[in-house]
């Protein structure tokens, strides 16, 4: 029995994804953090930081950019100028 060529690209997908499944199954069983992660919020970066005695920067809090020059306008219609 063979695939037919406008098949081969989701029988491809389906192979990928199968195996994708099967090794990440496999690493959820075998378990190696008994914790499972999180994601590390301000607060806790910020006690760290004063404990170091060193300041963190956060790229949210720093003040716009100035842009200098004619701001850019895409040319939607090459005819006109």
């Amino acid at each position: 029995m063979r695939i037919r060529e406008e098949d081969c690209n989701m029988v491809l997908l389906a192979a990928v994804t199968l195996v994708s499944v099967a090794i990440a199954g496999g690493v959820m069983l075998l378990g190696f953090d008994e914790k499972p992660a999180r994601l590390a919020d301000r607060i806790a970066r910020v006690e760290q930081a004063q404990a170091a005695d060193k300041r963190i920067i956060y790229v949210s809090d720093q003040p716009p950019v100035r842009v200098i020059g004619a701001p850019f306008v895409p040319n939607t219609n090459p005819r006109e100028r």
